[in-house]
């Protein structure tokens, strides 16, 4: 297969989507242009802030983005591109972009508060609870997993002479992009600048940056960069949201827009093609084609890591509702384009088995075989280390994002009474203070013990997220039943895979005691009673409300 030809296909059939579906769901909803927005009935300056489409957009692509639509169809590729692709474009379009569209609009009607908040108001204070211990959960996960992944990338001891001195260049741009995004966010904000000359101030900034990281290079241990990482993301958590993490997104997002822009013009190009199979086996090494690769896919294609960004950081940022159909339906099919290009990128490199390396190292070697082709041979060793500075820097911005999140919802969770260890736990300072403490301490003893709970965790979070948002519709008399079949769905891959991985460590454990295997069992078994209280009483909801 061409790659050409697949990512053209893909791209007019999910603009097809963009053009009727999403406009279609607007119509459903009732998305209205003259409604005063949650960002200007509650603007308070640290979270409820409003923000340009242009400005917003970056954002919440970059946070949403993270290295999930890179490594999830990378390692689903050896189920072959066919059903990759198919997942992608047909999930991205009625399942992944609906959902996060859905939860973004479901938020602002809400006063831009969470799907958690959302939930109490339709199934009761407890299936509230119940679903931020559930959110929470993965979000320390998340925070644990970017953790790690960021300072592997700005590790400058542990690695050859050139790995040591590509990561030392990436992590001394980004922590120059840091810098840089407080000098833009006055800018932005208090001089009022225009988006062209906004967006023409944070591209010098970032090639500034990208100067600097060649120039001084920084070269620490892993373990140290967790620690000044640890510190940032709690002065991003607590920071007014357009000093630090708006800007930064926003500058970041010209670095996936050019990686995005001269990926597309070098497949173009080149046309290369793709050795990959179209298919090859219903059972490979990540499992079997139902439910694995509906869960490894997973921000290609639907993740419920979105519904927590659309409903924690976007929703109070939206200035018209009106930009919530490009911002959080568009972002969604951006992200299924970048899905496709790293599924090209691994089918240019495979020559008999799958390539060796991590999925962000395919990727990377992938995009650089490619736009290298263009004429730039002699500088592959640049390329290919932008290219990891770029996906480092989605990294960063996810895991920023995801500390704000895990901090909102631990103060919601402890948001009723008045008693003093209440206040003491909703204080911005000790709630994110706590939320990075299990991230990153999980990130110290080794997320990757119960790393495999998280596919399933996050796409059983999309379910919720559906369900929610169909139970506030339906209760404000609109249409929901177009998101029931992707709610089911999603439903039964979850509970699928959740079930699998039950059997799998139980089967484990009759031939010894393993520990983190019986904590992974464990965990997997409250996920999945979890998961059927909360269906249980969302569909209580829903029944009732059709009875109407």
């Amino acid at each position: 297969m061409n790659g050409a030809v697949l990512l053209l296909l893909g791209i007019i059939v999910l603009v097809m989507g963009y053009l009727f579906y999403g406009r279609w769901l607007a119509k459903q909803w009732g998305i209205d242009p003259s409604k005063r927005t949650p960002a200007h009935e509650m603007e308070d300056g640290i979270d409820y802030v409003p923000s340009k489409a242009p400005v917003l957009l970056g954002h919440h692509f970059s946070s949403i983005a993270g290295a999930g639509p890179i490594t999830g169809p990378i390692q689903a590729a050896v189920f072959g591109w066919i059903p990759v692709a198919l997942w992608v474009i047909i999930g991205g379009i009625f399942f992944g972009a609906a959902h996060d569209f859905g939860s973004l609009f479901t938020s602002i009607r809400n006063k831009g508060q969470s799907i958690g908040e959302v939930i109490s108001r339709t199934m009761g204070p407890k299936s509230k609870r119940l679903f931020i211990v559930f959110a929470f959960f993965t979000l320390v996960l998340v925070i644990a997993a970017f953790t790690s992944i960021v300072a592997g990338t700005f590790d400058g001891i542990g690695g050859t002479e050139t790995e040591n001195e590509t990561n030392g260049i990436a992590a001394t741009a980004s922590i120059s992009f840091i810098l840089f995004a407080v000098i833009l966010g006055v800018i932005m904000n208090r001089l009022r600048t225009s988006t062209l000359v906004s967006s023409l101030v944070a591209m010098v900034f970032l090639v500034v940056s990208i100067v600097i990281g060649n120039l001084c290079p920084i070269l620490i241990s892993e373990n140290v960069w967790i620690a000044i990482l640890a510190i940032y993301i709690i002065a991003a958590s607590v920071a007014p949201v357009w000093i630090l993490l708006q800007p930064r997104d926003f500058m970041c997002s010209f670095l996936l827009y050019g990686l995005l822009f001269v990926s597309l013009i070098g497949i173009f190009v080149v046309m290369p093609e793709m050795n990959l199979p179209g298919f090859t086996s219903f059972e490979t090494s990540v499992g079997y084609l139902f439910p694995a690769l509906f869960i490894t896919v997973a921000c290609g294609a639907i993740s419920g890591f979105h519904s927590l960004v659309s409903s924690g950081t976007t929703s109070k940022q939206i200035d018209n509702e009106a930009n919530a159909l490009p911002i959080a339906y568009g972002g969604m099919l951006i992200e299924c384009v970048l899905a496709l290009i790293a599924l090209v990128c691994v089918g240019v490199l495979f020559t008999g088995s799958m390539p060796s390396g991590t999925p962000t190292e395919v990727f990377a070697r992938g995009a650089t075989q490619i736009i290298t082709s263009l004429g730039l041979e002699a500088h592959s060793t640049v390329v290919y280390s932008l290219i990891i500075l770029v996906i480092s820097s989605f990294a960063l911005t996810s895991l920023d994002t995801a500390t704000r999140l895990g901090r909102f919802l631990f103060q919601e969770f402890f948001d009723e009474g008045s008693s003093s260890v209440r206040v003491m736990l909703t204080n911005p300072l000790v709630a994110t203070l706590i939320t990075v403490g299990l991230g990153v301490g999980l990130a110290l003893i080794g997320y990757q013990n119960i790393w495999g709970l998280f596919g399933a965790a996050n796409q059983l979070l999309a379910v919720i997220a559906i369900l929610a948002v169909s139970a506030w519709l339906g209760h404000a008399g609109l249409n929901y039943r177009m998101l029931v079949v992707p709610m089911i769905f999603m439903l039964i891959v979850t509970l699928t895979s959740l079930a699998i991985l039950i059997y799998n460590k139980f089967m484990l454990l009759t031939g010894g005691f393993e520990p983190f295997a019986l904590i992974q069992m464990l965990i997997a078994m409250v996920l999945f009673v979890l998961a059927i209280i909360l269906m249980k009483d969302g569909s209580k909801v829903l029944l009732r409300v059709s009875e109407k």
